[in-house]
């Protein structure tokens, strides 16, 4: 059962500061919605409430293609089919979301571990028989599924699923290979579970201080050069000291994929992921080039005037994220930062706010950063016929209030998109970023237009690093990516090699007026989209740039706009992008869409540079 249950992000890593205010007042969340642990009799019950639909789902198969010339009975069984089909996946979705969120704040657990994977394996052994579904959906005409649906209306609300399902037929394999890549998965899931796990347990020493990979990170934008520079070089060594780990994970699952996508006959790495994306190899290309042609106007323009403010020649790396003043920024606690997000959504108009408030009364958030928790920040769908929960790592700092503007955007994004049902909300990347983007955006704008007057010129420094960390990392990210994994189909790629590969693209990326210190060139290895979700990356740099084509759109007619907006996200995944933006009169096949965005962030580095 083909589905995207998890949305994480890198740049919700960057939280950097410990508020004086003490921040560990974030909530942790509450997962007996669920279940109530690891022995709740419920896993059990249903466990087996699943194999009981597969099974009455299973009772249908072939007979899909036997009423292939009787319209009104196919389309009947395809709306009993497909419904089943959901059910399940509902309950399976439940079961395999509480393992994952219960681990991920237990990285350390070794019970917590267990149990996903057990978990994993049985929901794969439970699944896996619903292989023919989407099989004999594809072995019908694409004429005979029309007749059908015209002859039986009810099916008519699965035509996006179908749709999804048939761009996958070029590249679907028989019945028994299917089956064997999905009784595979749970194994394969065990090299980015050695990845997660290696990471957690690492300690990054820093002066006198033992880190987090978490803490380490924060500590990027401490206000003291010296404490940056510290846990930057804890964490080069650190990093280093487990890259040959690292580089046998990423060379596996690369080749891992590669061999998958030779059987199914994807011609390039990143061709299966375009294709779940709903989105043209082409067009992520036309972006991806339009950005790094942007670079000079845009990284490196800025890190040069960054580096003029700080009164160095050059930065060091560690530097990329620092304040542009060496007293504390200004910290948030927990209550400070909801309040201030919460007020952003109701800018937006409708029902945002209360949607996104409902997320803090539950609670549906877990942002108490602790030993054993992953670092990063998501928002988990679960399912259409559940709720979603949101998780990052609270810090007391700006980035924090981004993050979770960010993750709320997708936390509601998901709540609105729940009616389609679970498997029409699940959005493709094209679209997954969308609200979680805009959140972020209108979060920034309420932050700098209450921000004292000698304090903005520090809040568009960040607002332009947060758009380079979105738009132009992650292009490079992507590119240090699509070379990894062009070089890995000759063989394996040897851990000094990739480390040549990422400072490459990384130096071409931030430019001439940053250094990338000795040890930099381990750090790909932290970056978790590279194993769990290989070519995932350009949809934060696609995200964005949408986002800032629908701001624009949004300034021209506030009142306009939100009845709109809202309907885009309450659409989930049942239109392909470009249908979701016709209502906007916005049209992403035209080249110069994607510059609209370019031109935004340009234009903050415009004005930050007659803060000069």
């Amino acid at each position: 059962m083909r589905r995207r249950v998890l949305i994480p992000t890198t740049k919700g890593m960057n939280a950097p500061f410990k508020s004086p205010a003490d921040p560990l007042d974030a909530p942790v969340w509450d997962l007996s919605d669920l279940y109530a642990s690891r022995d709740d009799a419920r896993v059990a019950a249903d466990l087996e409430r699943a194999r009981v639909l597969v099974g009455e789902l299973n009772a249908l198969q072939g007979q899909l293609v036997a009423a292939r010339a009787e319209p009104a009975t196919l389309g009947q069984r395809l709306d009993r089919t497909v419904e089943l089909y959901e059910q399940a996946s509902d309950v399976l979705g439940g079961l395999g979301a509480y393992a994952f969120l219960a681990a991920s704040t237990n990285r350390n657990d070794a019970a917590a571990q267990g149990f996903e994977a057990t978990v994993r394996e049985k929901l794969t052994a439970i699944a896996t028989p619903t292989i023919w579904v989407t099989l004999e959906v594809n072995a019908l005409e694409d004429a005979e599924i029309e007749a059908a649906v015209a002859a039986h209306p009810a099916a008519s609300r699965w035509s996006p699923w179908f749709r999804r399902v048939r761009a996958m037929k070029p590249h679907e394999l028989s019945q028994e290979l299917e089956t064997f890549l999905a009784e595979r998965g749970p194994i394969s899931a065990q090299w980015p579970r050695l990845f997660d796990e290696t990471l957690a347990a690492m300690k990054v020493k820093s002066g006198r201080d033992e880190l987090t990979l978490a803490e380490a990170l924060n500590r990027l934008s401490d206000p003291k050069p010296a404490q940056r520079k510290a846990a930057a070089e804890g964490l080069s060594t650190a990093l280093g000291e487990r890259a040959s780990t690292m580089a046998l994970v990423l060379n596996t699952v690369a080749a891992d994929k590669a061999l998958e996508d030779k059987w199914r006959g994807f011609k390039r790495p990143a061709d299966s992921r375009h294709l779940s994306n709903e989105v043209d190899g082409e067009s992520v290309d036309a972006m991806a080039e339009a950005v790094a042609a942007a670079y000079p106007v845009l990284s490196h323009r800025y890190y040069a005037l960054k580096a003029k403010v700080l009164g160095k020649p050059v930065l060091d790396q560690w530097d990329r994220n620092a304040p542009l003043v060496t007293t504390a920024p200004r910290g948030y606690d927990w209550e400070a930062g909801k309040a201030l997000v919460l007020e952003s959504f109701g800018d937006l108009g409708g029902d945002f706010a209360d949607r996104a408030q409902g997320f803090f009364d539950k609670p549906w958030i877990d942002g108490k950063a602790r030993a054993g928790k992953q670092s990063g920040a998501y928002a988990h769908p679960v399912t259409a016929d559940r709720h979603p929960y949101v998780f990052l790592n609270w810090m007391g700092e700006r980035r924090d209030v981004l993050t979770l503007a960010h993750e709320l955007g997708h936390g509601v994004h998901q709540t609105l998109a729940a009616g389609q049902g679970s498997l029409l909300a699940d959005t493709p990347l094209t679209l997954a970023e969308t609200a979680s983007i805009f959140a972020e955006g209108l979060t920034f704008d309420r932050l700098l237009k209450t921000a004292p007057a000698d304090e903005q010129r520090g809040l568009l420094a960040g607002r332009i690093e947060d758009g380079l960390n979105t738009v132009v990392r992650q292009i490079a990210f992507h590119r240090f990516e699509t070379r990894f994994h062009d070089e890995r189909a000759a063989g394996e790629v040897p851990v000094e090699r990739i480390g040549e590969i990422w400072l490459e693209e990384m130096g071409g990326s931030l430019g001439p007026a940053i250094t990338l210190n000795p040890g930099y060139e381990h750090w790909w290895s932290y970056v978790s989209h590279f194993v769990h979700s290989p070519f995932y990356v350009y949809a934060y740099a696609f995200g964005d740039l949408l986002v800032a084509a629908l701001m624009e759109t949004r300034a021209k007619d506030p009142d306009g706009f939100t009845p709109l907006y809202r309907e885009l996200l309450a659409g989930g995944g049942s239109k392909g992008y470009v249908e979701a933006l016709a209502p906007f009169g916005l049209n992403p096949r035209d080249p110069a869409f994607w510059t609209i965005g370019t031109k935004r962030l340009e234009r903050l580095v415009d004005q930050f540079e007659t803060m000069v």
